[in-house]
């Protein structure tokens, strides 16, 4: 089954004015998948098959001889010979739309871009599937705590309770995951695959790493830290590698798609804030398998739902922002060394948006406090706030401030 993605219109829009597509985004979030659809006329090639790869990288001016434009190739950052002869077909023809370029390995990849191609290619990120997607929502927006677009008519909410709820944040939202019925033995052989082809297809490529094990120690503490401000040396301990290793590891998650660092709001207006990001595992499904929350029951009675929910909340606020096309999304968080801390900030014009996101059903001012903080801001003022929560309603907590059930973010 394929759900319609709400980047679609995205990329039509942008293979109007540019020759060159290239999306990015975790291995198996549905980058080809949605492009085959969208341009089923046109020809696919993927370097994924080794016989084609290396007769890229052996005979690269015969290749698009070949796999004329338009052309979907996927996962291009295998060949990076193929780009000078890129840059040589558009410079000659000037047409729009000619090649839509996937990669799940965007550190590779946007090298290649900003050597040979820039200027000439548009840019997209794609998540995994979004509850908007899901739920065959028209609402298409990027998320904004204001009045107009919390109540607006055409958010379809989310039909299901609690525990449904709580049962797609556990098995998360890769597209192969919704295409037929599975159980929690599939949801466990998906991301036990998953997993195993990341490390041997994804890793291998861009680290040679010699202590497998060491990696998978690395990976397993960055995902029990999401939702948390980013500790180095804590997560150095647990694997046994230097801070300078340990960040190199963790930009490559970051480059592949499963991580998002988010950095904090700071200006001169208070010098005491932290300066450190706030990381967020982006697929909670694959944090709950790497953690062995290996059931819904498990992960809403762990010490971690509050954490994960959280991510799960900041992931589809993500993912609104770049189904809009939006690679540099205005958000950010509050954090000062009082502990003062606000989950998130959205910047919008001379405005900042205070959001909290807790577990709770029943919401109370005292949750939201640390947004009085942004009142010393003499630069921005601050816009309504939300409570992002499992309220059953849309209703005030304060002057500013909303109480938001999360299926209408």
């Amino acid at each position: 089954m394929y759900f319609h993605r709400h980047i679609e219109p995205v990329v039509e829009r942008i293979a109007k004015r540019k020759s060159v597509i290239v999306l990015t985004g975790a291995r198996q979030v549905g980058k080809s998948t949605m492009l085959k659809e969208v341009y089923s006329g046109i020809n696919y090639v993927t370097l994924n098959t080794s016989l084609i790869r290396e007769s890229a990288k052996d005979n690269p001016s015969l290749f698009f001889d070949i796999n004329k434009p338009p052309v979907i190739v996927d996962e291009i950052q295998k060949a990076g010979e193929l780009f000078e002869y890129i840059k040589d077909i558009v410079d000659e023809g000037k047409t729009k739309g000619q090649f839509y370029l996937t990669g799940s390995q965007s550190m590779k990849l946007m090298k290649n871009v900003t050597d040979s191609l820039a200027g000439r290619a548009g840019i997209i990120k794609m998540l995994g599937l979004s509850m908007r997607e899901l739920n065959e929502s028209k609402w298409r927006k990027p998320f904004l705590p204001v009045l107009e677009d919390m109540m607006n008519e055409e958010k379809k909410t989310v039909k299901c309770d609690y525990m449904e709820f709580v049962s797609f944040i556990h098995k998360g939202f890769y597209p192969e995951l919704y295409e037929t019925e599975s159980d929690l033995h599939d949801w466990a052989d998906f991301y036990s695959s998953y997993f195993q082809t990341y490390i041997e297809k994804d890793i291998k490529d861009v680290l040679n790493i010699q202590d497998e094990s060491a990696f998978i120690k690395f990976i397993k503490a960055v995902a029990s830290r999401t939702g948390e401000v980013l500790n180095m040396s804590a997560i150095s301990e647990i694997c046994g590698k230097d801070d300078k290793t340990v960040r190199s590891w963790l930009s490559v998650l970051e480059s592949s798609g499963l991580v998002y660092l988010l950095e904090p709001y700071y200006n001169n207006f208070n010098k005491r804030l932290t300066k450190s990001p706030k990381l967020y595992f982006l697929d909670t499904g694959l944090v709950c398998w790497l953690l062995g929350w290996n059931t819904p029951e498990q992960l809403v009675n762990g010490a971690m739902w509050g954490h994960i929910f959280e991510s799960y909340v900041f992931a589809e606020i993500l993912k609104s922002y770049y189904n809009d096309g939006i690679v540099k999304p205005p958000l950010y968080y509050y954090r000062d060394i009082d502990k003062n801390e606000i989950d998130l900030l959205v910047e919008n014009g001379d405005f900042l948006h205070p959001v909290e996101i807790k577990t709770t059903s029943n919401p109370t001012k005292s949750m939201v406090k640390a947004f009085r903080c942004l009142e010393k801001n003499p630069i921005k003022k601050v816009g309504t706030g939300a409570l992002i929560c499992f309220t059953k309603e849309l209703l005030p907590l304060s002057e500013n401030t909303w109480m938001l059930p999360v299926q209408l973010i």
